[in-house]
Formats: C-alpha cells, structure tokens, sequence
C-alpha cells in the first residue's frame, strides 16, 4: 500500500520511483522500467542483487533465530563470520568486532585506538590525523574526521576539529617530479603534520586506501602507501584503513591494502561486507591491540545489533559466494576493462579531465580545461545534472564534489562485481548517451561563466 502523504521524508526533494525488485546488476521500479545498478548503490551492492544462494541462508537462520544479544548468546554465524574474514585478511589482522554500517565501523576503530593508548600508558594521545578531502561518516565522530565542507560545515561548532592532511591529488600537480616523489612529498606531509600537532599527543592516522565518495576513486603513488606506514610506525602512531567502500573485493582484492602489501593496524569494513543483504559492518585488527583493552577491563564500546545471527549469516554467505564464484577475480579483470572504456571516452569528450581508479572503484571528473584541470563552473551544477540525465536513460551512477565538496564534478562507476563484458557494453552506450546530452547542456551554458 503506498500514498501521497509525505510521513517518510528523505535528505532532499528529489523524488524517485518505488522500488519493486532486484536480479543482478539491474533494479526495476513498479513501473516495469530497468535501471543498470551503475553505482551498486552506495558501492555497497557487491554481489548484485537478489542472489538466491545468500537468500536461502538468511531464511535457514530466519528459521532459527533472528536475534541474540551478544553479552547473552555467542552465535555460530558471528564466531563463523569473523573466522572467515580474518582467513581472507592480511596476516596479523586476526580479531573482528562488529557493527552495523561504515560510520560505526570508523567510530569503533578510532575508540578501539583510544582505548589501546590508555590500556598502554599512552593516556596523552587522542589526536587522530585523517586527510583533506576524505569521507569517513555521518556521526558525530566520523564526520569530524571527514574533509568534505558541505557536511561538516553545519555541525563544525560541535566537534573537536581534528588535525588534517592534503589528500594525495597528484593528477592536479602541475610540476617535475615523478609520481614516486610526489607520493613520498604527501606522505611527508604527515609527519609535519604529527610534529606540529605534538607526537605525543597523536594517536592514529586515519586513511581511504583508494578514495571514495569525496574524491573519487583517488589513488595515490604507489610511493605514498609504505611512507606513510613507515611514519606511523616511527612514531608510534596507529595507521586505520577506511576500507567501508574499497573493502570485500570492490578493487579487486579483498582489502585494498593488499595491493601495496600494507597491513594497517585496523580496519574499518561495511558497504559491500554485507553487500546489502542486511545491515553489517566489522573493525579487523591485531591481537596486539585487543589484549590490552580486554584486560584492562573491556572494550567500553557496542551497539545493540553488533554481530546480530541473521546479518552475520548474510554476511558469511557474501564471503562464500566472493569466493566459490571468484567474483573478486571478475572484480579486477571488468574493472581493468572499464577503466579502458571510459579512458577512451576522453577523446570524445574534452571535459572529462581524468580516469581513475582500481578494479570496480572507479571515476571520471569534469573540468573546464584538461591542460590546467580547472573545475567547470559550479553554478553548472554538472555533478547532478549527468546523475539525472543517466537516471532517465536507465542508467544509476554516484556524483559529488571534487574539491572538498565546494565545487568540481566527479561521478563513480562501480557496478557489482558479477558484471560481464556484454553488460559493460550495456552500461557504457547508456553512459556515452548521456555525457553527449550533458555536453548539449554544458557546452553553451559554460561561456556564460568564463
């Protein structure tokens, strides 16, 4: 049953169609049309929709039990969920914590780091560094370590003020040095940054290994992921992968710190863990931080559904099926071919200015000027315009602002990780269609803000 009465209201006043089902990489609303799942979401649909062997083993533990309490009942989906992440994490990321979304999960990592340094006689470190743009949450906790303006800016008065960085944005450097010396002059910025902010006093280095929301699919030199794990290391600060988006096989490894063979001393897990199947989300760390808090006295931290029996069983049923189907396999093997495709779509378009990304997390952004990478002019509002133009043809992708949320455009393309090559094909002339209706829009409005 559905009406007009505004009860539910959502964070604007764009409305959109009811959803009526899911098969892959495609939604259908009630009205029979189809949409390509571009974006996965939130790049959470990992393993696309409606996959009937994760729906059989959610219904199995339906039939058992729906809810446990975690400090009355251990649960065999959770014991067997968190042994089989820790099998697919790095070595030494042997022990998991559970939540139930992205925000919890970096909540829960940086209290975790909070609560190791007073279990270790480190009372004095409470600064956690993250960088400029970044996106790690909506609560209170996480916001404040996100660099992304329109967000933050409402609540600013509110917050601690945490100690930033500059994010790695090497595309828009305009200099001589290679990329390997560009990675290295970023990641410097970190240890300038503890030493101002007092070693002492610094507590974790917060970090998306491939970037997500604000700033599209940024990777850095492969220089910048070791340098920086060496910095943490010299002064004893804990380096926290926010693998919300990048982990579970978006980039075609289980976690993206794989690529540089980094082990992070946590990580933060969500979106594709669950794959939106239920509600799931995991901190992963090492022993060594997770004794001292227990025998100090516990980990002062949880939330009512943490490690609930029937999003475990869903999760546990995701990791089966990344695995017994190789999809993480498919995930780098498509996303190399994606990224060609849309790196060819340059030629075509001279406002796309970059393509970026790994495996299945990838971006293109929009600039007035490919030489010197100036934004379009914001008033274009271009970042919502293509998503709207791409939603009417049937087609699903991810926008936000480029330059910490104030203006540039960058738009992700993540689809599931089952996609095929046909349905790239599909994805890409729906995708081509729009950018040429966006540039019938742009091209004469641009002149107007010259």
């Amino acid at each position: 049953m559905t009406n007009d009465t505004p009860y539910l209201f959502y964070q604007s006043r764009n409305p959109r169609p009811f959803l009526d089902h899911g098969e892959g990489i495609y939604l259908f609303d009630e009205s029979g049309k189809r949409y390509i799942d571009g974006s996965s979401g939130a790049m959470v649909s990992n393993i696309g929709h409606s996959n009937p062997r994760v729906l059989a083993k959610m219904k199995a533990q339906m039939d058992k039990a729906t809810f446990g309490y975690r400090l009355h009942f251990r649960t065999h989906p959770s014991e067997d969920l968190a042994a089989k992440t820790v099998a697919m994490c790095p070595k030494g990321l042997d022990r998991v914590f559970f939540v139930s979304g992205g925000s919890e999960a970096v909540e829960s990592a940086v209290k975790l780091a909070r609560q190791y340094a007073l279990a270790t006689g480190q009372g004095g470190r409470y600064k956690v560094i993250s960088r400029f743009p970044s996106y790690h949450g909506c609560t209170f906790g996480a916001l404040d370590l996100t660099g992304y303006e329109p967000l933050r800016a409402p609540f600013a008065p509110m917050m601690e003020g945490m100690p930033k960085i500059t994010a790695p944005t090497t595309y828009l450097d305009r200099d001589n040095l290679t990329e390997d010396e560009r990675g290295i002059r970023y990641a410097e910025l970190l240890r300038e940054r503890i030493e101002e902010a007092g070693p002492d006093t610094v507590l974790a280095f917060l970090m998306e290994p491939v970037g997500g929301a604000s700033t599209g699919a940024l990777v850095a030199p492969d220089s910048y992921y070791q340098r920086t794990r060496e910095i943490c290391d010299e002064y004893g600060v804990l380096l926290i992968y926010d693998e919300v988006m990048t982990g579970a096989g978006r980039t075609g490894t289980f976690l993206a710190a794989e690529h540089w063979g980094i082990t992070p001393d946590i990580v933060a897990l969500s979106k594709g863990f669950g794959a939106g199947y239920a509600p799931l989300g995991a901190i992963v760390a090492s022993s060594r931080l997770v004794e001292p808090v227990l025998d100090a006295g516990g980990f002062q931290h949880g939330f009512t559904y943490a490690g609930n029996p029937l999003a475990c069983a869903a999760g546990l049923a995701v990791l089966e099926e990344l695995e017994d189907q190789n999809i993480i396999e498919n995930a780098a093997l498509m996303g190399a071919l994606l990224k060609r495709r849309l790196e060819d779509l340059m030629a075509h378009f001279p406002f796309i200015g970059d393509v970026r990304g790994k495996g299945l997390l990838l971006a293109f952004e929009l600039v007035a000027d490919r030489g010197t990478m100036r934004p379009l002019a914001k008033e274009l509002n271009a970042y919502t315009r293509l998503v709207e133009i791409a939603y009417d043809l049937g087609l699903i992708i991810y926008s936000r602002r480029t330059r910490g949320g104030l203006e540039g455009d960058h738009f992700l393309i993540c689809p599931p990780l089952i996609i095929t090559e046909p349905q790239i094909d599909e994805l890409m002339e729906l995708l081509e269609a729009s950018l040429t209706r966006l540039a019938d829009e742009i091209m004469p409005a641009a002149s107007e803000f010259v």
